[in-house]
């Protein structure tokens, strides 16, 4: 059954969450890999054959507007399975990992109620793993490890996004090198979550999960990733930031602190040759795979296939939901 991306209005951080223990799948599939590795067309492919919808785990695809930047599923793809959480809030819209985590349980619960099953796919890990193991609880302020932050930071400037490189490299990824104040918080929360027994906190989901993990010689992702910022490039990426432009949205938009919306809109203001904008893109974006390939074999518990062996990923994902 095909549909459109679900366009629904997304959950206000702060709204009551959907109860966590009524109406969801019993069990749920995970699809996620490094960016450019083939998720979004192995997600389809498996949600076809199962009769599933996907949610998806992606931290910039909620964005409306932004689409050649973000690889979103083209029309062609959304039309072959409904997608969740594509498209739900505009870029100068807060949004966060509490808020995406209320609309997936949303998402789930309405597909449960439907009888058809739910995948979730998506490359950003922290997405997955706290919507499996709960959203830890803000931990108090500490003011001896904030001033160490800081003073370690005024030291030596850069140093503080660089541990979050290491320790949440989504975090990073959203968090600009010069926002000290968000680099404290965050590496706050990793250090509170450490002293935990259980880092996941909170209410954990409580279906059964498979998790797979979209994998590819690095040498291959690469030049996959290489051949996507030709494509975003000359499919129109700038084109995409005149057009946010005219929407009246400026660079400071939390959504545009993003791989691809950073170097475009330093193209856009002159900062950036014109020229350079395909390999600078390319270049942040294999780092970025590297981060992300780190943090998923140590934090995200999974089967990694490789890409190229779609029999596989079929096998395991319907022996998952259909064996007792």
């Amino acid at each position: 059954m095909a549909a459109e991306a679900d366009s629904g209005a997304a959950p206000q951080p702060g709204s009551d969450a959907v109860g966590l223990d009524l109406g969801l799948p019993d069990r749920v599939l995970l699809v996620t890999g490094p960016t450019a590795a083939g998720k979004t067309e192995i997600a389809i492919s498996l949600a076809e054959e199962l009769d599933a919808e996907i949610v998806s785990a992606d931290s910039r695809q909620v964005y409306r507007y932004m689409d050649v930047g973000t690889a979103k599923p083209d029309a062609q793809q959304l039309s072959r399975v409904k997608h969740h959480l594509v498209d739900v809030v505009d870029p100068d819209q807060a949004y966060d990992l509490a808020a995406w985590r209320r609309a997936a349980i949303a998402a789930l619960t309405d597909i449960a109620s439907r009888g058809r099953r739910a995948i979730v796919c998506g490359g950003t890990g922290l997405y997955l793993s706290r919507l499996l193991g709960g959203l830890d609880a803000a931990p108090a302020a500490d003011d001896r490890l904030r001033k160490r932050l800081q003073a370690e930071e005024e030291a030596s400037p850069g140093v503080l996004h660089e541990r979050l490189r290491v320790e949440d490299p989504v975090a990073a990824e959203r968090i600009h090198a010069n926002d000290t104040l968000r680099l404290v918080r965050a590496l706050e929360r990793l250090a509170a979550a450490g002293d935990q027994q259980q880092p996941g906190g909170g209410p954990s989901l409580p279906s059964r999960s498979l998790v797979l993990v979209v994998d590819r010689p690095r040498e291959q992702l690469y030049a996959l990733i290489d051949s996507r910022a030709r494509a975003m490039v000359a499919g129109g990426l700038l084109d995409e930031i005149v057009a946010l432009r005219e929407r009246g949205y400026t660079p400071d938009c939390r959504a545009f602190d993003s791989l691809g919306y950073r170097q475009a809109w330093a193209c856009l203001e002159g900062r950036l040759e014109a020229g350079e904008l395909e390999e600078q893109l390319a270049r942040a974006t294999r780092q970025y795979a590297k981060r992300q390939l780190t943090w998923l074999r140590n934090q995200l518990a999974g089967q990694w296939i490789d890409a190229e062996h779609g029999d596989e990923f079929s096998d395991l994902a319907r022996c998952f939901f259909e064996t007792g």
